[in-house]
This record gives structure tokens, C-alpha cells and sequence, in this order.
């Protein structure tokens, strides 16, 4: 789509959401624009689902998200703001009533309720804010570092393999310090000290330190180490403004920032991060090893539930350990099946809806991105308004994820050498232990089946004779007051 396009489409949600004076904040993640509102009830959710480039809406973690898909919404997301920042120098700020008043204070007391039942939940969300900025690096290294495995093993370009294997390992090799620069960043310390403490980790000079009577090795650790680093960081940088006078500061405070979160990676947090790396990977392969389709089903099946929470991006540190320690994740692959039974049960709804246009012209829209992996416009479009849908597809993917999972049990172990690309976008990273051709065919294979166990399950099982009724009665798609379209209320069952 073109600039113009971009911000037409920004230009329709504004007043939809309340204009400019009613936005408070705004962000954006892969897929969806994340807007805080100052009045919730100015919002109107069924013209948005209507505004054509919109897969979706859902609020989470105190903010209106809109689901524009991967690439669009980085390009929506700066036009947006500009027409935010243009309204509020045109207009006077739109007066409070009491109903805004009263629903902006039920909207802080949810959230602060929930910002204390589950501490946990949210500091997982922090730590996955360190690493989602650096996905596309991951992604782009890891084809590059896959296409120069490929070119080696066929024996073709011999000269530029080393040039690839360079420019595909580099960011890896150095991923600690992003890793201590984002987590400074994100917990309020000083970015660049951040990343200063977490080089420690990777600075080939380590080798001749020793702590517990054992020679470091660079890198030891990993992102885990660097991540423990950086929080200590932020905890003595924060002492340093409280205590040390302000004439002193500018060269007090970077010192200590550096010099005692420094010593404490080398003489003990190294030697702890290597060890739970170490421990997790071995998790990790033992997990399949031995649960075998046990384990691939729960995994396949639960991924999607995690994804409409927004908590498996909590997952991502895991995944960056794991290709530190073997050379990929084994875990992405199996969780990848929940994305097939999503589209099997997008495929099952659209078949079972012949008479629903606007409901089947969503899935036509969101279901590329569906087979490349990214999975919240079909939730959040199609599959969780509709209810049943979202369980079937949870069927297929635990079908899909117990078919690749008992492919490991009986030797067949591989992963994906880089994070962020799922679905069809995964074969071109998988590598494993058997070869890179039986690792393509079992993965392929727990796709087919996904496909398939989750449309089965979504057409016998996926809706009521009420669903269908209310769903399948051929709306005026120009007339988003007709009772069946969208499917944006249905009746649930």
C-alpha cells in the first residue's frame, strides 16, 4: 500500500476512537496498534471492525489494540500520530462528562486490580519488551545464516559462504549487549550502561578471569546473564542518583554503574546464567525426548490461549537461550502447530458460512498472514469472537503438536534456528540432528495435520444450529447495521 493509503486508513480510525483529544498514548507491536484512551466509552467498536485494513480489536494490558497485521501497522502506526499531534493544535481538548469520568475511573481500578492479583504477569510482559525489538535482527541473521548453510552443503558459491556465515552469526554473537542496552532501557536505568555491563559477557578477555577455581569463556551465559546484569545495573545506577551529589554524578555514577554490576557478572552471575542456560536446553530437548506426543499436544494446544493474552512473547527468552546453547529452538516448531489449526478452523468457518460475505472476506484478507504464522488477525477476526471456533482451532493445534512431538521421541529432533517466522515462513530455518530433509518432512507433516484436525473439528463442532442461524443469513455487506453482519456479536454457545 502506498504513504496516501497508509494514512487514509489512520485518518479512519481517529474519529472512531474518539479523536485526538482522546488518545493518552500510542504504540504499536507487530501486528497490532496499542492506543490508551482517556474515555472508553467514545470508542465505536463495530465501525472499527468495518474500517477496511482493520482485522480486529481487543483490549489488553490496559490498552485499545487494533489489529493491522505485520508491516502494515508499522506503517499506520507514524501516520497516526501525526494526525493525533495535527488534532490536538486545530482542536480544544473535548470536554469530561460524568459518564467518562466515571467509566475512566472503573478502567483504573480493572487495571489496578489486576496490576496486583498477578505481579508475575507483568513482569513477564517486561522482559519480553527487551527482547520483541530485537526479532527482526533474529530473523533476518537467521536466513542469511540458513541460506549460508545451504549454499555450503550443495557446495555452490564457495566464496561467499564465509561472507554470509559472518553477516548471519554477527548479531548473535553480540545479542547480550542489545540484550543489557534494552533492559536498561525498559526498566528506567541508562541504556548504553546497560549494554557496557552486558559486554562484559561477551568480550573475548573473560577467558583469562577466573571465578570458582574455572577460566570464564566468552559468552557464558547468554542473554540471561546479560539480562541479570543490566537489572543490577538499573538497581545501582538508581542508588547512585539518590546518594551521590550532583557535582559528583556525571562521574561517580557511570563508574559504579559499570565497575559493581560488572565484578558481580564475572564472579558469580556468569557461572549462574551458564548453568540454568545449560539446564533449560536440556529441559527443552528432554521434555520431547521423552513426552513425545504428550508434550507436543499440550504445547500445540495452549499456544493459542497464550497469544490472546499476549504472554507468549515471555517465551522469546527461551527460544534466544535455546538457539545460544544448540543452534535452534526445538520448542518453536511444535508451538507453530497452533497456527494450522487456526487456519484449518478459518477454512472450516468460511465453508460453513456461505451466506456470511463479510465474515468470509475477513478470512480471505487475514488468511495469508495466517499461513505465514501470524495468527492474531485470524483470532481476533474470525476465531475468538465466534467462541467454539478458537477451541477447535486449539484441537488442531495440539493434533498438529503431538505429531511433531512424537517424531522427536523416536529421534527425529530439530528446530528453528531463529525466532519470529512461523508457519510456512519456518522451513527455511529448520535444522536438526537427522538432516535438514527429514526435519522439513515432519514439520510439514504437523502442519497437514493441524489443517486438517482443526477444520474437521471447527465444521462437525465449531457452531450451534443458533450460531448458524444467527451468522449464516446473507447481510447487506454496505450495511453494518443488518443483523448478521460481521459476525460481530454472534450468540455465543
Amino acid at each position: 500500500m502506498s504513504p496516501d493509503t497508509h494514512r487514509a486508513t489512520a485518518a479512519a480510525i481517529l474519529p472512531l476512537v474518539g479523536g485526538a483529544a482522546n488518545i493518552g498514548s500510542i504504540a504499536h507491536c507487530m501486528t497490532r496498534l496499542r492506543i490508551g484512551l482517556h474515555d472508553r466509552t467514545l470508542v465505536d467498536d463495530a465501525a472499527l471492525r468495518a474500517v477496511p485494513g482493520v482485522l480486529g480489536v481487543v483490549e489488553a494490558d490496559g490498552t485499545y489494540q487494533i489489529v493491522l497485521g505485520p508491516g502494515t501497522v508499522a506503517r499506520v502506526t507514524p501516520a497516526f500520530e501525526e494526525l493525533v499531534a495535527e488534532g490536538r493544535t486545530a482542536t480544544p481538548a473535548r470536554p469530561v462528562t460524568a459518564e467518562g469520568l466515571a467509566a475512566r475511573g472503573a478502567a483504573l481500578k480493572q487495571a489496578r486490580t489486576v496490576r496486583n492479583a498477578t505481579p508475575l504477569k507483568l513482569f513477564l510482559r517486561r522482559i519480553a519488551a527487551v527482547f520483541v525489538p530485537l526479532i527482526p535482527a533474529l530473523i533476518g541473521c537467521g536466513i542469511i545464516a540458513g541460506l549460508g548453510g545451504l549454499l555450503a552443503n550443495l557446495g555452490w558459491v564457495p566464496a561467499l559462504v564465509p561472507a554470509l556465515t559472518a553477516i548471519g552469526s554477527g548479531f548473535m554473537a553480540l545479542i547480550a549487549v542489545f540484550v543489557g542496552h534494552n533492559t536498561a532501557k525498559e526498566f528506567g536505568g541508562t541504556p548504553v550502561l546497560g549494554g557496557a555491563v552486558a559486554a562484559v559477557i561477551v568480550f573475548p578477555g573473560v577467558a583469562k578471569v577466573e571465578a570458582f577455581g574455572q577460566h570464564l569463556s566468552p559468552g557464558q551465559g547468554g542473554v540471561l546473564g546479560a539480562l541479570a546484569a543490566a537489572l543490577l545495573a538499573v538497581r545501582v545506577e538508581r542508588w547512585c542518583r539518590r546518594h551521590v551529589p550532583e557535582s559528583l554524578d556525571v562521574l561517580v555514577t557511570p563508574t559504579l554503574t559499570v565497575l559493581v554490576p560488572g565484578l558481580v557478572t564475572l564472579f558469580g552471575l556468569m557461572a549462574v546464567a551458564g548453568t540454568v542456560s545449560h539446564a533449560i536446553g536440556a529441559f527443552a530437548e528432554r521434555l520431547l525426548a521423552t513426552g513425545g506426543a504428550a508434550a507436543g499436544t499440550v504445547l500445540g494446544g495452549l499456544f493459542l490461549p497464550l497469544v490472546m493474552l499476549g504472554l507468549h512473547q515471555a517465551l522469546i527468552p527461551i527460544h534466544t537461550t535455546l538457539i545460544e546453547e544448540s543452534g535452534y529452538t526445538v520448542l518453536l516448531p511444535v508451538l507453530a502447530m497452533a497456527g494450522a489449526g487456526q487456519v484449518g478452523a478459518a477454512l472450516a468457518v468460511y465453508v460453513r458460512l456461505p451466506h456470511n460475505p463479510s465474515l468470509r472476506a475477513t478470512i480471505r484478507s487475514a488468511l495469508p498472514a495466517g499461513l505465514l504464522g501470524v495468527g492474531e488477525p485470524l483470532i481476533y477476526g474470525v476465531s475468538l469472537p465466534l467462541g467454539r471456533p478458537f477451541v477447535t482451532a486449539c484441537v488442531g493445534g495440539a493434533a498438529g503438536g503431538a505429531f511433531v512431538g512424537l517424531f522427536h521421541q523416536l529421534g527425529v529432533a530439530f528446530g528453528s534456528t531463529a525466532i519470529g517466522p512461523s508457519g510456512w515462513a519456518l522451513f527455511p530455518l529448520l535444522e536438526g540432528t537427522p538432516g535438514r530433509a527429514a526435519a522439513l518432512g515432519v514439520y510439514a507433516g504437523g502442519l497437514l495435520t493441524g489443517y486438517v484436525t482443526g477444520f474437521a473439528a471447527t465444521y462437525f463442532f465449531g457452531f450451534t444450529p443458533r450460531m448458524l442461524d444467527d451468522l449464516n443469513t446473507g447481510p447487506d455487506p454496505a450495511d453494518p447495521t443488518t443483523p448478521g453482519h460481521a459476525a460481530e456479536e454472534p450468540a455465543l454457545a
